[in-house]
């Protein structure tokens, strides 16, 4: 498999970052409401900094499969996760190269929004290639959207056995949070992280104007590394927990997800039907245990 971008290239223009720099205004509130005849209010001008937002298109060889928006970085890890949540690739060896697009009927500045995975087997993506898909930052149920789909592609029950700690569990926001290097410079990022699940550690954290993009990166982190499934893994998300990110959990071998805040009715319908165990508003040493329950040890 191969991983591959040029830039070194003198000729090359630089990719996107994830963090944008713009002129600003802060005014201060504290002076009260105008009144009329006032002067213009005074405020400081100033420099901030924002989490970039910009369209990544998805391809696989010359098929345009994809546009989502997302935050620059981590882009290769993005694209082959999104492809195996779509069921398109399973593991390392089903994914052959993965480069930015060098179209020349692009804008030497748009090539790094295209990112082109080439497939060991090109007919994988065929069921794909007869509809395109347009997703957002936003979470929302993309593709398949059925439990029984789901059990169609082959998902199964992550294993059991598996003893989780609560207050391990309730900990591991604030771990993800202090990983979290963009959000401490724009304030406006999603995160997802992987943790160990005997240790604790950090295994990686990306980040994301979406929560459901965080999530594709770190899979695909995990696919390009030859790690799926994940069973020894917790997936660690801020905000909250749709059906999305728990089908995008158990297809990745996934045996637990928690998250800062509430999840959705149909994610906890998935995580129960596939053995997720699922935990929310994991905050100030407490957290609540939606589904999964078995998994839950006193420690």
């Amino acid at each position: 498999m191969t991983v591959h971008v040029d830039l070194d290239a003198e000729d090359l223009p630089r990719p996107p970052g994830p963090v944008t720099r713009v002129r600003a205004v802060r005014y201060d509130a504290a002076t009260g409401p105008a009144e009329a005849g006032d002067a213009p209010a005074a405020g400081v001008p100033r420099e901030e900094h924002l989490a970039t937002e910009e369209p990544l298109e998805i391809r696989v060889g010359d098929r345009r499969l994809a546009v989502t928006m997302r935050t620059p970085g981590s882009d290769f890890e993005l694209a082959v996760g999104w492809l195996h949540a779509e069921g398109v690739v399973a593991s390392q060896q089903d994914v052959r190269a993965v480069r930015y697009c060098t179209d020349v009927e692009l804008d030497p500045d748009e090539r790094f929004n295209v990112v082109t995975v080439d497939l060991a087997d090109p007919l994988a993506a065929a069921p794909l290639a007869a509809r395109s898909f347009i997703v957002s930052s936003a979470c929302g149920v993309c593709g398949r959207d059925t439990l029984e789909d789901l059990r169609a592609r082959g998902y199964t029950p992550a294993p059991p056995g598996i003893q989780l700690g609560p207050a391990m569990l309730a900990g591991l926001p604030d771990r993800l949070r202090d990983e979290q290097r963009v959000f401490d410079r724009t304030g406006g990022l999603h995160a997802a992280g992987l943790f160990d699940l005997g240790s604790g550690e950090v295994l990686v954290v990306r980040e994301d104007v979406g929560r459901h993009n965080a999530v594709d990166k770190v899979v695909g982190w995990a696919l390009l590394a030859g790690r799926l499934p994940l069973s020894t893994a917790v997936l660690v998300v801020s905000g909250r927990t749709s059906y999305e990110l728990c089908q995008k959990a158990v297809a990745a071998g996934i045996p637990a997800l928690v998250s800062v805040s509430a999840p959705s009715s149909l994610a906890v319908s998935l995580a129960t039907s596939f053995g997720l165990t699922l935990a929310g508003f994991a905050r100030d040493g407490r957290v609540t245990v939606y589904a999964g329950h078995e998994r839950l040890a006193a420690r």
